[in-house]
């Protein structure tokens, strides 16, 4: 991996034990901000919240599965992702979904050394 990008903080992702993360589907979420998280939490699964470890992530944790950003998240994420490979665009999060959040699952290239 490129270390000079594999410790860049891209969010922030939660637990409540080392086998339950916070995901969207099948993928993680990933929040621009503490706060973002917790209202996503809120929002989403209420009893979860004061049972979850919110911590910060980074670039080089979050290339091998599946991941949901948020808009600022992915804005973090996807220039680092293109400079080892991935072939990401800029993506449009002003049309909101019928819940009032917006993802970009990201999954990881497979078969590929970085």
């Amino acid at each position: 991996m490129h270390l000079d990008i594999d410790s860049k903080i891209i969010g922030y992702f939660a637990f409540s034990s080392p086998t339950e993360v916070i995901c969207d589907g099948d993928a993680c979420v990933i929040s621009g901000s503490e706060q973002d998280m917790r209202n996503y939490i809120k929002s989403a699964l209420p009893e979860s919240l004061k049972k979850t470890t919110i911590k910060k992530t980074r670039f080089g944790e979050v290339i091998s599965a599946p991941y949901a950003f948020d808009e600022l998240s992915y804005n973090r994420f996807y220039p680092l992702a293109n400079r080892i490979g991935f072939n990401l665009k800029e993506e449009d999060f002003s049309d909101d979904t019928e819940t009032g959040r917006h993802f970009v699952i990201i999954r990881p290239l497979r078969d590929r050394q970085f």
